[in-house]
């Protein structure tokens, strides 16, 4: 693959299972998968910000070709589905298809 794939510091299980994930099935051209969590501490009663709790992918794909971001979004959740239901609360997605 060719392109940017980058998950800044720090990068833990959860974003590394991500990046595999989002790699084998969308083959993307650039992603980058952010650790947000320290973004909403104090949101929910206790929530301190640390972990893996919150992510915002940014993606470039072939694959999104001829889809709307509605249906991009669907897939990306598809594809991540397993983490939700284990306790990643958030996603937060930048999506767009590869020229």
């Amino acid at each position: 693959m060719t392109g940017d794939i980058s998950s800044g510091k720090g990068k833990g299980p959860l974003i590394s299972l991500l990046e595999t994930k989002l790699t084998e099935r969308f083959e993307p051209s650039s992603l980058e998968i952010i650790n947000e969590s320290h973004l909403h501490a104090g949101h929910q009663s206790g929530f301190d910000g640390q972990g893996e709790s919150h992510v915002r992918i940014r993606i470039v794909s072939r694959h999104f070709r001829g889809m709307n971001r509605v249906d991009m979004h669907r897939a990306i959740n598809t594809a991540c589905a397993d983490e939700l239901a284990a306790g990643l609360h958030a996603i937060a997605i930048d999506a767009k298809a590869a020229v």
